[in-house]
């Protein structure tokens, strides 16, 4: 492992290690864990048609690019390497190799023929991974500094990151803004005080929610901290496909924007409305008009009754019913009822044979009786009759006899009989004094 200077720097950019016996610093990511990480499903293949000097290699937080091998450098994914930047050179972390490469530059819209690939220079060594270890330990100081400037001039925007170049000779600065602003004087002052030249770029709101991180409202991670790298566009469409009440306060991630969650089963719940009737909202039957009110996807029902203003008395309908009542009003005739006898018999059978879960419908007292029946068990063995010995000296087998407390119905019972007959009810005693007064 580096110092533990190195390694608290280094923590943005993966966990580093130094590999044994080179001892050269290395960077991984645990698969499946972070979005830092790319699965390579293609690893071990080789394709003659792809070109394998073509290197994926990721910077600070989700920043990657893809660079030329020209020197022939053997290079395997969490390799350290230099690289060419604009100006002076870069220091980054290999994050694909080999076919995949260029399958994931297709997948983000990269043409390989078109792109221009800067070089790879070599992999990094001592010297560089302490510049870079120092490049790094600018950006906390270089972002504070920035905010303090960027309210000293009044502009409306937030600097959420700072990446210094490997060679500290760059900074990039991350902002997020509502408007346009004119950061040419910060520009001017930041360069002059820092010694550095500085580059600012504009994130959105959705980049800056997954580079902070937290928890959304569903318990877990965000996504977009967690393992989403790219943002489709959502609408409030989605909801609607999914028959989600359209409330911004619920449907609003962190960010403020739409949850990127309501793409995730989008495309399931359009293939199951690809049959659904249109303009379904009223059907004509002999009873009236009737409306509708809500929609369950996936169980192909459709909920009416016949006031459009209240909720109560909804009836079931079968899409594939829906659908036949609206041919016979597209011809000008009004069906008999909404549910036909047909459909009314496939109801009562499927009522029938519904699964009903009986979890939670147990009373909170059903184990009562059994624990009265034990505390009554272990009252006998205390204070009741004792139990008949065997030759041996062991228990008999015998079932004991029901145990009988003062004041209960049978011993008072014996007691009235015993009574009437001129008896005196004998005290109950213990075997060892009955047997030491027979002695006697």
């Amino acid at each position: 492992m580096p110092d533990n200077k190195e390694a608290d720097m280094l923590y943005t950019r993966g966990c580093c290690y130094k590999r044994q016996p080179t001892r050269e610093v290395a960077c991984y990511q645990v698969e499946s864990c972070q979005k830092l990480a790319t699965f390579d499903w293609l690893a071990g293949m080789h394709s003659a048609a792809m070109p394998t000097d073509i290197v994926e290699v990721r910077f600070k937080n989700t920043r990657k690019a893809y660079f030329k091998n020209v020197n022939e450098v053997p290079l395997r994914k969490g390799d350290i390497v230099a690289v060419e930047a604009s100006p002076g050179h870069d220091i980054g972390i290999v994050s694909l190799t080999g076919d995949i490469v260029m399958l994931q530059m297709a997948r983000n819209g990269l043409q390989p023929d078109k792109y221009e690939y800067k070089k790879i220079y070599r992999k990094v060594k001592g010297s560089d991974v302490e510049k870079w270890s120092e490049a790094i330990a600018l950006e906390h100081r270089f972002m504070i500094r920035s905010r303090q400037l960027a309210a000293n001039l009044q502009l409306k925007m937030k600097i959420g990151d700072v990446e210094v170049q490997g060679d500290k000779t760059k900074a990039i600065f991350y902002y997020i803004a509502d408007e346009r602003v004119d950061f040419r004087e910060l520009i001017k002052i930041m360069a002059e005080e820092l010694g550095v030249r500085v580059e600012m770029r504009q994130i959105g709101v959705r980049q800056e929610a997954g580079r902070i991180g937290g928890i959304s409202t569903c318990g877990r991670e965000l996504c977009c901290a967690k393992w989403l790298c790219s943002f489709a566009s959502i609408s409030t469409s989605a909801a609607r496909y999914q028959e989600v009440a359209i409330n911004q306060q619920k449907l609003g991630g962190q960010c403020g924007k739409l949850k990127c969650c309501l793409n995730y089963e989008l495309a399931c719940y359009i293939d199951a409305q690809k049959d659904f009737p249109k303009n379904f909202d009223t059907l004509e039957v002999a009873e009236g008009t009737a409306f509708h009110h809500k929609t369950d996807i996936f169980k192909r029902t459709m909920w009416y009754n016949f006031d459009r203003n209240s909720v109560e008395n909804l009836i079931a309908v079968p899409v594939d019913r829906v659908k036949e009542i609206l041919e016979q009003n597209k011809r000008g005739l009004k069906a008999d009822a909404l549910l036909s006898e047909r459909y009314s018999q496939a109801k009562s059978m499927l009522e029938e044979t519904k699964f009903v879960s009986a979890a939670g419908e147990d009373s909170i007292t059903r184990f009562d009786k059994a624990a009265s029946r034990h505390h009554s068990h272990q009252r006998a063995k205390k204070y009741g009759k004792p139990q008949p010995q065997s030759e041996a000296g062991g228990q008999s087998r015998s079932k004991p006899e029901k145990t009988h407390s003062a004041g209960s119905s049978k011993q008072n019972q014996n007691a009235n009989s015993n009574a009437k007959q001129g008896k005196h009810a004998q005290p109950h005693q213990h075997p060892h004094h009955q047997r030491s007064s027979k002695k006697q």
